[in-house]
């Protein structure tokens, strides 16, 4: 039904059916030439549950305390949705912490977020996952895994591994996803000054799993260095901000920004082209969020959709059910080849049609295969300015809740401290 369809829309639109598609060459990101996602504080693809402060894995680049004791009850767990629900319309619900499935209930919390009609989606380091705890957490409605694995974690018989020796791991963990069936899977990576050289062998490594990788995430990594440039305070009292987790006395020679990444992928990938972004609150040309989303099967991805495609995505599922969209399910990410229908809206899915059109005259059984849709998501932590002003991500999806209020997950140490957020001044003003 869909063949004539595709054809049709490409030969009317496309006249690069008729040769092979060169990559377009890499060029600076210019905000102008993506997609803003429209996500704001109160309506927003995510909200971000922490059940947990407990977790079974150090690891280096975490900016939450371990707390043993650090369970919520399951009355405090609805209580923080019920906050969520009265101040943000949401999709999909980060069940994080710490590590959630340490939790002794994490079964129920899973129940409770599905029962209220969004997507439940566990961020693990995947340590404490069993089969039979899949099972479970399947029956009880999780929609997807996104799993925390790098280099820096000391992880328990993986320790001195680079990033490319733990695909073995990711690949284990995405096959046991992709075996219970219907259930999201997706991977996180903190990227390091060290590490930075693997990006591009984690890009390659998820597209020969594109089958059962639906989501690759590189996080730049942050650090508070702490010495004389600012002084710290809250309410106009000054702190000892040395007592975060997250703060630290070494300079580090640069911090990786979303861009270093994108220029990393390139030299494997040139025509990896991010489609859309969050900008930042006080610099409004960095790019703290960037979304990349790519078409194709495990021997070739035939090309990058562009921004019209992301708008489409987030206008059309907002219009039919009020949210902006979180997760899409695995079996909605195997039909890429019904995306080309969007080939009149989109110049960047012409080509991806034309490349593919382009291998099926070479080889016709591809035309046959699975086009698979994957997301790749650069973020970019928060940055301070030489005047001390934050630099957070604006329409931040990861807020989660503190006494009633919705604040930055990755900087809730300040206000559980400090009963606020750490304001920074330079020294000696």
């Amino acid at each position: 039904m869909y063949g004539k369809a595709w054809v049709n829309c490409l030969l009317q639109v496309s006249p690069m059916l008729r040769t092979a598609v060169a990559a377009s060459p890499a060029r600076a990101l210019d905000h102008r030439d993506l997609y803003r996602l429209p996500w704001s504080a109160t309506d927003n693809a995510i909200a971000w549950l922490e059940p947990t402060k407990k977790c079974n894995l150090a690891c280096l680049g975490c900016y939450r305390e371990n707390d043993p004791r650090g369970h919520k009850t399951l009355e405090e767990v609805r209580h923080d949705l019920d906050v969520f629900h009265r101040f943000r319309t949401v999709d999909g619900v980060s069940i994080a912490g710490g590590d959630p499935l340490v939790h002794p209930q994490i079964a129920e919390i899973v129940r409770m977020v599905a029962g209220d009609g969004v997507k439940p989606i566990v961020n693990t380091n995947g340590l404490a996952l069993t089969e039979e705890l899949l099972a479970e957490l399947k029956d009880a409605g999780v929609a997807g895994f996104t799993f925390h694995i790098d280099s820096k974690q000391g992880r328990p018989g993986w320790k001195n591994s680079n990033e490319i020796e733990l695909c073995e791991l990711r690949e284990r963990y995405a096959e046991m996803v992709a075996a219970a069936g219907g259930i999201g899977c997706s991977f996180n990576a903190t990227v390091y000054e060290d590490t930075l050289r693997y990006v591009p062998d984690l890009v390659a490594w998820a597209q020969r799993n594109i089958e059962i990788v639906n989501t690759i995430v590189f996080i730049a990594f942050r650090a508070g260095v702490v010495g004389g440039e600012f002084d710290y305070y809250v309410q106009g009292k000054p702190v000892d901000f040395s007592a975060v987790p997250y703060a630290t006395h070494e300079q580090t020679p640069h911090e990786i920004q979303s861009t270093d990444i994108v220029a990393e992928i390139r030299k494997q990938f040139p025509d990896f082209a991010p489609a859309a972004y969050l900008n930042g609150t006080e610099q409004l040309d960095t790019f703290k969020w960037l979304l990349a989303g790519r078409l194709g099967t495990r021997e070739q991805i035939y090309g990058y959709v562009g921004p019209r495609s992301m708008e489409l995505a987030q206008t059309f599922h907002h219009l039919t059910s009020g949210r902006y969209l979180a997760y899409a399910a695995p079996r909605t990410l195997g039909h890429g080849r019904a995306m080309l229908l969007l080939c009149t809206l989109d110049r960047n899915l012409r080509e991806v049609g034309a490349r593919w059109l382009a291998a099926g005259a070479r080889r016709p059984s591809r035309l046959l295969e699975k086009l698979h849709f994957q997301s790749v998501m650069i973020i970019q932590p928060a940055d301070i300015d030489r005047d001390g002003a934050q630099n957070m991500c604006d329409g931040c999806p990861d807020m989660t809740v503190w006494n009633d209020r919705l604040v930055w997950s990755c900087r809730l140490e300040e206000p559980e401290r400090y009963g606020d957020f750490v304001q920074m001044v330079p020294a000696g003003d």
